[in-house]
Formats: C-alpha cells, sequence, structure tokens
C-alpha cells in the first residue's frame, strides 16, 4: 500500500468520493498544514490552527495510480476556488496536495498542469511541505456511510460528487463496475 493525502474543502466529502475509489484500500479523515499540535474538529474549524481538512489514502499502485487519484480530486472538488468550498469559507477548506515524496510531489505538479483545461479559472491547488497527520474524532471517520444520510449537508453537497465519480471514472468506481 502507498499513501495520498489531499485536502479538497470538507473531508466528509472527498472521504465518500474515494472510498469509492477501485484501488483504494482506506480513507482517514482528518487534519494537517498547521500549527497546532492535536487539534480538535471546533479548533480546525475556527480557522485560526492553519490545518486544512484533508483525507488520507491507502491505495494499491496495482489498481490505481496516484495520477489517477489526483485526476479524481481535481475532478470531484473545484479546485479553482481560494481558501473555501462553496458555502465552506477559509484556509481549512483550501484545495492542497500533500505529497508523501519527491515522485508524488512531481505528479502532483503534472496533475494541475494536466487538469488545468478542464476548469475556466486557474487551480489555485497548494502543493504543501510535509506535515504532522492528525486524524480526525472517530464521529467523522465513514461519515458518509452513517451520519451523512441525515445530514443535509452531505445529502447536498456528496451525491453529486459520487456521479461526477461514477460518469467521468466508471471503471475506477466500486458502485459502477457492480453495476456494470
Amino acid at each position: 500500500m502507498e499513501t495520498a493525502t489531499f485536502a479538497g474543502g470538507c473531508f466528509w466529502c472527498t472521504e465518500a468520493v474515494f472510498k469509492d475509489v477501485i484501488g483504494v484500500d482506506t480513507v482517514e479523515s482528518g487534519y494537517i498544514g498547521g500549527h497546532v499540535a492535536n487539534p480538535t474538529y471546533k479548533q480546525v474549524c475556527g480557522g485560526n490552527t492553519g490545518h486544512a481538512e484533508a483525507i488520507r489514502v491507502a491505495y494499491d499502485p496495482a489498481q490505481v495510480s496516484y495520477d489517477d487519484l489526483a485526476d479524481i480530486f481535481f475532478a470531484t472538488h473545484d479546485p479553482t476556488q481560494l481558501n473555501r468550498q462553496g458555502n465552506d469559507v477559509g484556509t481549512q477548506y483550501r484545495s492542497a496536495i500533500f505529497p508523501h515524496d519527491d515522485a508524488q510531489k512531481a505528479a502532483a505538479e503534472a496533475a494541475i498542469a494536466r487538469n488545468a483545461a478542464n476548469w475556466p479559472a486557474p487551480i489555485v491547488t497548494t502543493i504543501e511541505p510535509p506535515a504532522e497527520w492528525y486524524p480526525a474524532e472517530d464521529y467523522h471517520q465513514a461519515y458518509w456511510d452513517d451520519e451523512g444520510q441525515r445530514n443535509p449537508y452531505c445529502l447536498a453537497v456528496i451525491p453529486p460528487k459520487l456521479q461526477k465519480l461514477r460518469k467521468s471514472f466508471a471503471a475506477r468506481s466500486k458502485a459502477a463496475t457492480a453495476v456494470a
């Protein structure tokens, strides 16, 4: 298994997307890129810790490449919005990639260039240096699978992201290939 770390707004939303990708073993929601040790959800949401809500993806590179994961990341959130995703505003919702090595950093740079033509505005996704990862509280993990199904915010935001994954990356979606 290899690991990739992406921040694309609300971690509930990005977690739901990546859990449906073939080759992804686990997805953990958490906080990265800040200056406070062991931050809480309330602290991160306050916007003063410097952390981004992010996901850490454990994946099998024999089944899905880092390039594919990056392309899914760019297709399922708006990388042109600076420090926000829709109504979620603040640096904690920034679009960022946290490479685990130089190869991932080069792949992230290439992914930004490759995906730029798909957006009407410049991509503002940052590539950030290695940083301490803090898993989010237990109730945030696999949120869409349980509590998220009753959360109006998630019901409005997650299904369109999953539809985009299942349409644009049908061969990479667990749900889309199960139907086929």
